[in-house]
């Protein structure tokens, strides 16, 4: 993938994400990449793939289950294709 030198990558990948879930490639209920799938997709560290899933968690998209990994939700709060309203905070 080609980053935009403009733009932060978690946001970036997070809208490739986004945009994976609005078009039905994710569907509600199934497993999204995990930090590490991710990060080896994107050529991306694994810090920015966490920023990725705590931005897609943080807009109700993404629903995370100790031990099982993190799946699309089953209801969307919001249109997958909104981009995220905030800076997902560290930690």
């Amino acid at each position: 993938m080609d980053f935009a030198p403009d733009c932060p990558r978690w946001r970036q990948v997070a809208d490739v994400i986004r945009q994976r879930i609005a078009d039905g490639t994710y569907a509600p209920g199934t497993r999204v990449p995990s930090v590490l799938n991710l990060s080896a997709e994107f050529g991306i560290a694994t810090s920015t793939s966490q920023k990725v899933h705590r931005a897609l968690r943080a807009n109700g998209l993404i629903r995370t289950r100790a031990g099982m990994g993190s799946f699309v939700a089953r209801e969307l709060p919001v249109k997958p294709s909104e981009k995220p309203t905030e800076d997902p905070a560290d930690g």
